[in-house]
C-alpha cells in the first residue's frame, strides 16, 4: 500500500492508523500547491479529487476519503483493536468519525482558507467553538473518546485538534482537550508517524 500525505494534513490520521496497526506501506509526500508527488507524478492523474489522504492500494484501487481510509486499515488488524468489529460499539464509533469530519475537520479547515473573511471567520470561529464546547464535556477526565482504548477516531481528533495553533484557534479553554492531546502524542506510533512526516 501507498499513502498519499502532505504533513500535518488530514492524512496524518491514516498514516497513524497504518502505524498503530503495523501494517506495511509507503509513503509518498504531496506538494498539494502543484499537484506534484515527491517522484515527479501529476497527483491529479492519481486522485482527480486534487486532495489528500489517497490510499493506492495492492490490487490498484485507490480510496480517497480519510475517514474510510482508516476504517479500511483498522479492519485489516482487527487484532489491533482500531474499530470495533460489528455492533453498536462499531456504530458509535462511526459517529465519532462522522462529527470528527463534519463538524471539527470542516470548520477548521476553513480557517486555512487566506481569502476568508472577517465575518466568515467569526461566524466559523462561533459554530467551532460550540462544538469544541460539546466536545469537551462528552469527553471529561477520559483519555479515549470511546473510553476503553485507541481507536481510529482518536487518531482522527488528535489530527484535527493539531491544527488549532497554525490557524489561530486556541485549545487554552479546554485543558482536558490539550490533556487529551499531550497523552496521545506520547503513543510510540503517533510519534513515529509524525518524524516520518517531519512535525517533530
Amino acid at each position: 500500500m501507498k499513502l498519499y500525505y502532505c504533513p500535518g494534513a488530514c492524512s496524518l490520521a491514516p498514516h497513524i492508523v497504518l502505524e498503530e496497526a503495523g501494517l506495511s506501506f509507503t509513503l509518498e509526500r504531496v506538494d498539494l500547491k502543484t499537484h506534484r508527488t515527491e517522484s515527479g507524478e501529476d497527483f491529479m492523474a492519481i486522485n482527480s479529487k486534487g486532495y489528500i489522504p489517497a490510499l493506492q492500494l495492492d490490487s490498484g484501487t485507490l480510496l480517497t476519503e480519510g475517514a474510510v481510509i482508516s476504517q479500511y486499515l483498522a479492519d485489516l488488524k482487527p487484532q489491533a483493536q482500531l474499530i470495533p468489529a460489528s455492533g453498536e460499539a462499531r456504530y458509535q464509533l462511526l459517529e465519532w468519525m462522522t462529527f470528527i469530519s463534519t463538524e471539527l475537520h470542516k470548520n477548521m479547515g476553513a480557517l486555512f482558507n487566506p481569502a476568508i473573511s472577517d465575518d466568515w471567520k467569526a461566524a466559523v470561529t462561533a459554530t467551532l467553538t460550540k462544538r469544541i464546547n460539546w466536545l469537551s464535556e462528552a469527553l471529561g477526565d477520559k483519555n479515549w473518546l470511546n473510553g476503553e482504548g485507541f481507536t481510529i477516531a482518536d487518531a482522527y481528533l488528535f489530527t484535527v485538534l493539531g491544527w488549532s495553533g497554525h490557524v489561530g484557534f486556541s485549545l487554552d479553554k479546554w485543558p482536558a482537550l490539550q490533556a487529551y492531546r499531550a497523552n496521545i502524542a506520547q503513543r510510540p506510533a503517533v510519534i513515529k508517524a509524525m518524524k516520518a512526516e517531519g512535525l517533530i
